[in-house]
């Protein structure tokens, strides 16, 4: 594989799954429960007047972002001429940057799994570097492969545009009140309309393939996951991105990620060179992608 910085991660092995439980279905009452109390206990997403917004009066997500990444610890250093120069990469797009960001729900640090699929989830983030796809060139997935590169809102969808190794992805999501679609096949990146809660953006997804993952260490799923995505833009400008996942199969209770704040950005997107896998033959160990 070539090595470029767009790589996500997906799971390579299919997870056989079985019916929902009933303590799952139980739970989600609570949890919605949970998420409604707490939502107004939020810090605003941002002050009304102080926000761009589009003529049907919703915050204008519109524009440029940036590239949400995982790369090793570090700053990038670049040669030229036998000049070397370092830069320090901006990684809050994919790392946890606060717990302070305003309009954000409250998280979980790890997804809580049932116990029959417990030692899987551990066996995959042992092996990840042998068992994830994208490191051989498969695709990430929704939430996994994260925030937006590009957005693009219209009036009756908006459209996500993403930089990927795996291929240039585009997302497009009705927001004219369509339900989810009944024929559509199953994807990794699955069947996803949007609506507005105030100022937040939701986005709604289901019709997954089970073959991906939805974070790192081995967070496998089934096909019966649901996510939903809100993004809001922050005081400051910046774009506020949070996933939540439900999986009645293979979680206990809904699982709530950090949310991830995304700066603007003016570099142009660009065409992903071809994938081609050509290093899992030469691991020496289990290192993964932040070299542990």
């Amino acid at each position: 594989m070539k090595p470029h910085p767009a790589i996500q991660a997906v799971s390579l092995v299919t997870i056989a799954v079985f019916s929902a439980g009933v303590a799952y279905s139980q739970e989600q009452p609570a949890v919605q429960a949970k998420i409604a109390a707490t939502a107004g206990k939020t810090k605003p997403a941002a002050a009304a007047g102080k926000i761009r917004r589009t003529p049907d009066g919703h915050p204008d997500l519109s524009g440029m972002w940036t590239f949400g990444i995982d790369l090793p610890h570090g700053d990038l250093k670049k040669v030229v001429n036998g000049k070397v120069t370092t830069s320090h990469y901006d990684q809050t797009a994919r790392h946890h940057a606060s717990d302070d960001v305003p309009g954000a729900l409250p998280w979980d640090k790890t997804p809580s799994y049932k116990p029959e699929y417990q030692e899987n989830v551990k066996n995959l983030a042992a092996n990840e570097s042998k068992v994830d796809p994208v490191f051989y060139c498969d695709k990430p997935g929704t939430p996994r492969i994260g925030s937006p590169r590009k957005i693009i809102q219209l009036p009756k969808e908006t459209i996500f545009l993403y930089e990927d190794i795996s291929g240039d992805t585009f997302r497009i999501i009705p927001t004219d009140g369509r339900p989810h679609r009944a024929n559509a096949n199953p994807s990794a990146y699955g069947d996803a309309i949007g609506h507005w809660e105030k100022d937040t953006f939701v986005v709604e997804t289901t019709n997954f393939v089970d073959d991906t993952w939805f974070g790192e260490n081995g967070y496998m799923h089934s096909d019966k996951m649901r996510v939903i995505e809100r993004l809001w833009l922050t005081p400051d400008g910046n774009l506020a991105y949070q996933a939540t996942v439900e999986d009645p199969v293979v979680l206990t209770k809904p699982w709530t990620n950090f949310a991830r704040v995304i700066p603007p950005n003016n570099d142009p997107i660009e065409e992903s060179p071809a994938c081609k896998e050509d290093d899992g033959h030469r691991l020496q160990n289990l290192d993964h992608h932040l070299q542990r």
